[in-house]
């Protein structure tokens, strides 16, 4: 089924126990793409936008894809412990803003984090209690072509791309779950983690998250 084609909406079962999601996986896997399929469709979550030191894509959106801030600004932050965890990612900084998720976690709402693997293993030392999901290509053959599809990075980006790739997928057995992304059937993806919001809501033993 293409994405292009009716779909069934998977209807997300509300409770009193806020989970945090964390989204990872490898770099042009499609973790965008997916969340903001997610978004569009007006699902119950809070998606938590991350701040970066990095220039703007001309295809990006700020407050939408990213917060794109100073590297004064991000210090400010860090200094004030208002960053969930950080990273510094191809020279460039990223971080999960606190904040929104006390807030949302306050409200009984679940959240959505997108980061990358190392940021996801950062937030595990915080908040080990988390739902943490790994997005896997078909192939990093597929995955490279992605890459070049994007037209984001030069030549000497994607080597170095594909080769943190290769180091982050053996990072696997770290996660809770393994979503695989395909090629032209992005809702497989979608509907695999609204699977897992439900399961994970539906579990009888499960631990209040305080941040």
């Amino acid at each position: 089924m293409s994405s292009d084609q009716p779909h069934h909406q998977m209807q997300i079962r509300d409770t009193t126990n806020p989970l945090v999601i964390v989204v990872s996986g490898p770099s042009g896997v499609g973790k965008d793409a997916i969340l903001n399929r997610m978004k569009e469709r007006k699902y119950p979550f809070l998606f938590v936008t991350t701040v970066t030191t990095r220039c703007k894509r001309k295809n990006e959106n700020n407050g939408e894809d990213y917060h794109f801030i100073s590297f004064a600004k991000f210090q400010e932050l860090l200094k004030n412990n208002g960053l969930l965890e950080s990273a510094n990612v191809y020279g460039n900084w990223y971080g999960v803003p606190k904040e929104p998720v006390k807030e949302a976690l306050a409200k009984g709402k679940t959240t959505i984090i997108k980061v990358d693997v190392q940021g996801a293993a950062n937030i595990k030392k915080i908040i080990p209690n988390a739902v943490y999901i790994f997005i896997k290509p078909p192939s990093l053959e597929e995955l490279g072509t992605r890459l070049k599809q994007r037209c984001t990075e030069t030549d000497s980006d994607l080597s170095l791309r594909l080769k943190m790739a290769e180091t982050e997928m053996q990072q696997i057995d770290n996660f809770d779950y393994a979503v695989l992304n395909p090629s032209n059937n992005i809702e497989r993806a979608i509907q695999d983690i609204l699977c897992i919001v439900t399961a994970e809501k539906c579990r009888v033993n499960t631990k209040r998250i305080i941040l």
